[in-house]
């Protein structure tokens, strides 16, 4: 066997292997290529690194280093849910944009853009009065935080959806779903990165520090997302000229068709808030509890994305060989009853390591849980409406997680505040999310029965 024919075989073997392991080792095309694909995908980045900032370091720096109470910071955390039924409206809009232009998605993103860039320049100052470092009256920064808290939001739900949908349109048609799960990858890798960026940038907490890293942040998601978006719509003022298209209210009717769509809608409400109460708590139950510093809780935060990426990637590989979404949903729902008994344990034995695993287990629970579901809904959406199908799990994730933040930032202050122990809080919280884990099991069950069995399922994942 000559050395050019051993060469080229394993070349073919390797190329094989990179497909099977890999689910996005195809994904390029001569029209996408991956430069403008990556590109594309650092407004996920801007994403991940924006919730990163408000559910992970911000909500601990409020809460033990500038001692807000904890349910007022739940209640500002949350405030984002204002916005979140809108999306599926956003998606619609943007699919029937008007524009001489000739752009449906680009405006919506630059505006969101605006709109975070806006709440994240406020927003330090706004945290700063509202911890009461001030000689002024306190109202001004309760008003001027939810501000920043209501554009951060609203920017975020609009650049997400919108974002996600040009992907869609951008790529071919039967490379959508892996395009769409590719991005939200991004979004956890931007988690990740940001985590470990803040806290570094916050390990010798100070009140400049922080100032510097939210502003900071406004200048980065700026930069990201005009990178994202250039030159990636092409002009088409036909597709965007006035002509007769159907109401909202028809086309959702339209997309709510099917004996099982409730259903699905309701397990994946009821997933993502048991695996999203925990989101307001897990720092400062590391801070509190176990006693770590704003780095290593913000590290756990990373940990938690880490958890996450790995769980996209494993479901794109496993639903790339034909397993049953929903079957590979509830792995996620029972990978999560496992990692919140590992936090609960955490406390009484007082171990960090038992807590570093339990969240990186919640992030692959929520990732497999999330992707999964979205993958057996993607088969819904029509053509047209991509960004109304985003825009409708979107709505339906974010409302679900919004609401469990804010719940669980009450019932824990509420419960410590009844027992005056702050840990009895924290764990009865968790305890709640364990009972949610089941009740979602059961309503996924019938899900697994009237999936088609041995039906192959690519991998899509659109608002994490």
């Amino acid at each position: 066997m000559s050395l050019r024919t051993l060469n080229s075989r394993v070349a073919m073997r390797w190329t094989r292997l990179g497909s099977g392991f890999l689910p996005f080792a195809d994904l390029a095309t001569d029209t996408l290529p991956w430069s403008r694909l990556l590109r594309l995908s650092l407004f996920q980045v801007s994403v991940g690194m924006a919730i990163t900032l408000l559910i992970g370091t911000l909500n601990r720096v409020m809460i033990v280093e500038l001692g807000v109470p904890a349910w007022l910071v739940a209640t500002m955390v949350s405030l984002p849910l204002v916005f979140a039924p809108l999306r599926a409206v956003i998606g619609f809009k943007s699919d029937t944009h008007r524009s001489v232009l000739g752009w449906r998605r680009v405006p919506y993103l630059w505006f969101g853009t605006l709109l975070q860039f806006g709440g994240f320049s406020i927003m330090p100052f706004a945290l700063l009065i509202l911890s009461g470092d001030t000689t002024g009256p306190l109202w001004v920064g309760h008003v001027a935080a939810a501000l920043a808290f209501l554009l951060v939001g609203a920017g975020l739900h609009t650049v997400q959806t919108v974002g996600l949908a040009l992907a869609t349109d951008i790529s071919p048609q039967e490379q959508h779903p892996k395009v769409v799960a590719l991005l939200c990858m991004m979004m956890l890798l931007g988690m990740v990165v940001s985590g470990v960026w803040f806290g570094i940038a916050l390990q010798a907490f100070t009140e400049i520090k922080l100032v510097q890293a939210i502003q900071g942040a406004a200048v980065l998601t700026v930069m990201l997302n005009a990178a994202a978006l250039w030159k990636q719509e092409a002009r088409n003022p036909q597709a965007t000229a006035a002509r007769q298209t159907p109401g909202f209210r028809d086309t959702w009717r339209q997309f709510n068709q099917g004996s099982q769509a409730t259903r699905r809608l309701i397990a994946l409400g009821l997933g993502t808030i048991a695996f999203s109460m925990q989101d307001i708590l897990l720092e400062p139950y590391g801070g509190h509890v176990l006693g770590l510093s704003v780095g290593a809780t913000t590290a756990m935060t990373a940990m938690l994305a880490l958890g996450g990426l790995f769980g996209f990637g494993s479901a794109a590989v496993l639903l790339g060989r034909g397993m049953d979404p929903y079957r590979l949903a509830g792995s996620g729902a029972l990978v999560g009853l496992v990692a919140f008994t590992c936090v609960i344990f955490a406390a009484p034995f007082h171990s960090v390591a038992f807590f570093a695993m339990g969240v990186f287990l919640i992030g692959l629970g929520a990732g497999l849980f999330a992707h999964c579901t979205l993958t057996a809904a993607m088969a819904t959406a029509q053509r047209g409406h991509v960004g109304l199908t985003l825009g409708i799990w979107g709505a339906v994730q974010a409302t679900a997680a919004g609401t469990a933040v804010a719940a669980g930032g009450l019932i824990s202050d509420g419960v410590s505040h009844w027992v005056g122990n702050g840990t009895t809080g924290y764990v009865t919280v968790y305890t709640i999310e364990i009972a949610l884990l089941f009740a979602t099991l059961v309503a996924i069950g019938p899900l697994v029965r009237f999936a088609a069995p041995g039906r192959a399922h690519s991998s899509p994942l659109p608002t994490c």
